[in-house]
């Protein structure tokens, strides 16, 4: 791998490398390498810090099995910063978290993910008269499945039409009902992933 990489911008030889898991893109820590620290790293593929307080370079992992796979390593605009991009075993944090910000580290799907939190809240509310969502959890497993197939059926019929709009109201219809479903099954869109990850 064959980077400029500017070691004496620092008085220390050492510059920061921001830890980011390859897969959810969460950033899981931050630690410095020297020269020799980037070598290793890219000799042995585990992501290898000099240690300002060991005074020696620090394989993450060596002490915990919690080792971080390299996946990728990037250098900014400045030459004096590195961005790592690593497939983890097990919590990067000394403290045990996934991450050193004490964030778990699982896959955001922006905005979905918030609807997911929000249809998770409905359904530990299910007495809210209110909420759509929360009526059909008191209605059960059969309404909601109900209605899934329901809007896949609509779906079907607009993609045959010529209304973009009817077509993407339809989908997100189809979409929101079927995280519905997911969680009154006790899964989340991360679990259809992992299974579409794994076919891949």
């Amino acid at each position: 791998m064959d980077m400029k990489v500017d070691f004496n911008k620092n008085a220390d030889g050492l510059i920061p490398a921001i830890i980011q898991d390859a897969t959810t893109k969460n950033v899981l820590m931050l630690g410095y390498m020297n020269e020799e620290a980037l070598k290793k790293t890219q000799e042995t593929k585990k992501v290898t810090f000099y240690s300002r307080t060991k005074k020696r370079l620090w394989t993450k992992g060596e002490e915990s099995g919690n080792f971080l796979h390299l996946v990728s390593v990037k250098n900014d605009c400045d030459n004096d910063t590195f961005l790592i991009t690593v497939s983890p075993d097990g919590p990067t944090c000394h403290k045990g978290t996934d991450t050193c910000w004490e964030e778990e580290n699982k896959q955001n799907f922006g905005f979905i993910s918030e609807l997911e939190d929000i249809i998770a809240d409905r359904k530990a509310n299910m007495d809210n008269e209110k909420s759509y969502v929360a009526s059909l959890f008191r209605k059960g497993i059969n309404k909601i499945a109900q209605k899934v197939g329901e809007e896949a059926v609509e779906i079907v019929i607009e993609a045959k039409d010529n209304s973009e709009e009817l077509f993407l109201n339809e989908g997100s219809d189809l979409l929101f009902h079927y995280l519905i479903l997911l969680q009154a099954k006790g899964y989340t869109l991360n679990d259809i992933v992992e299974v579409l990850k794994k076919r891949h």
